[in-house]
Formats: structure tokens, C-alpha cells, sequence
């Protein structure tokens, strides 16, 4: 976890401070910073001049298991500009229990559930567990 964690770090900054093309030239970063503690905790964010924008926070949860490694905790947001001139917004929490966990307007999102489905799924969740022999 804490590798991808860390190689998903890398790839969001080589991505911003890649080239744009030959004559193009190259974006500013306003404000960038980062710090990690001694207990794995960190933070970070960064700015560039085209409006780019991300941070991060990350916190490591002992494991209750002794056998278990510690895992990292970690919340964060970036935002950008999209080509057709939408600013897209995007936070996210990322944990070992529900993993990365995405939030922003221009993700899709599931159809609703048809009326005669929900039904369906409400009454098998109303019956008693099924015996097991």
C-alpha cells in the first residue's frame, strides 16, 4: 500500500512537470510542499500556473493484527481544467477497508434501480436466512 501510495505520488508529479510539447513553454509551479514525519505520516500539495492544483494527507493505522503490517490512511482532492473549459474537481479517501474511494461530479453514476427490481431484492432481503444442513 504504501508503495503504490508513493509511486501514485510520482506519476501525479512527473505528469505535471512533463513537457507539453516543443514549442511550448514549460508550466510554473506556484506553491509546492510536502513533509513526512518520522511515524509515516505526511502531506503534500502543490499548484501550477495552468491552474493545476492537488494535496494529500496521509496517517498510519496500527494494525490491530500483530501479524499485519501498518496501513496508510490518506484523504486528498485535485483540480483542473479540462479541455472543453470544465473545471473538474475530484477528492478522494483511500483506506484498507473500502480501498480508494473517488468523489467528483463528472464521474458516471449507476441508473437508478427500476421500481420492479427494488421490490424483488426488498422482499428476498425480508425472508429468514436460508438453513444450512
Amino acid at each position: 500500500m504504501k508503495f503504490e501510495l508513493i509511486f501514485f505520488t510520482i506519476f501525479i508529479g512527473c505528469i505535471s512537470a512533463a513537457p507539453q510539447g516543443a514549442k511550448e513553454e514549460p508550466i510554473a509551479i506556484i506553491s509546492q510542499s510536502s513533509n513526512i514525519e518520522v511515524d509515516g505520516a505526511y502531506q503534500f500539495g502543490y499548484e501550477t500556473a495552468n491552474g493545476i492544483k492537488g494535496q494529500e494527507v496521509g496517517t498510519v493505522k496500527k494494525a490491530t493484527d500483530p501479524n499485519s503490517s501498518d496501513v496508510i490512511i490518506s484523504s486528498g482532492s485535485f483540480s483542473y481544467t479540462a479541455p472543453d473549459g470544465t473545471v473538474i474537481n475530484l477528492t478522494y479517501e483511500a483506506d484498507d477497508v473500502n480501498g480508494f474511494q473517488p468523489k467528483g461530479d463528472h464521474l458516471p453514476t449507476p441508473p437508478p434501480i427500476p421500481p420492479e427490481i427494488q421490490r424483488a431484492l426488498d422482499y428476498i432481503a425480508s425472508l429468514p436466512p436460508a438453513k444450512t444442513r
